[in-house]
């Protein structure tokens, strides 16, 4: 992510310094970062992957994959690229592994605050259209709750069947 720092107030800089692991934050807190980082960045990048995709090729290829295209699109020619614990052997750019990035490298932790903050959004749209799942609170996390409406409705269309939870497998689901 590359940010252009001039956009922003001092105040709204001042309190882009609060970035971090997106898990540290409320989600008041990361939403008030979206809103600054999306400010802030000269480039943005959010690339997502239909759950099809996923159970076809696997969470972790998908997850590369998706890091991959977001920093082709977002990354100069001269940038190393910043990658959250691990190196992208496709990724044809010069690169860096952070151990730890998403609480070390502003740019991490801002594609870590829009990652999920896009994810819960998408959730909670869902959310709207089929209120089973309670996917507007639980956010697709297996909370005791989001575990009671699978086994009462059944796992939905937005549930990896490749997914082999404990939940499913208390449950006895099978995709």
């Amino acid at each position: 992510m590359l940010f252009d720092l001039e956009r922003l107030e001092l105040s709204d800089r001042r309190s882009l310094a609060r970035l971090n692991d997106s898990k540290q934050h409320t989600e008041a807190g990361r939403e008030e970062l979206y809103s600054l980082v999306i400010q802030a960045a000269a480039r943005v990048a959010i690339v997502s992957r239909c759950v099809r995709t996923i159970d076809a090729r696997g969470l972790h290829v998908n997850n590369l994959d998706a890091l991959c295209s977001a920093l082709d699109r977002v990354a100069c020619e001269e940038a190393i690229c910043l990658v959250d614990g691990f190196s992208l052997p496709r990724l044809g750019r010069e690169q860096r592994a952070v151990i730890g990035g998403d609480g070390r490298s502003a740019a991490i932790a801002a594609a870590s605050v829009l990652a999920k903050v896009t994810r819960d959004r998408h959730m909670r749209r869902i959310a709207e259209l089929d209120p089973r799942w309670d996917f507007a609170t639980n956010v697709g996390y297996s909370t005791p709750e989001h575990r009671a409406a699978i086994a009462a409705h059944g796992i939905s269309p937005l549930h990896r069947r490749s997914f082999a939870s404990i939940a499913y497998q208390q449950l006895s689901l099978r995709g």
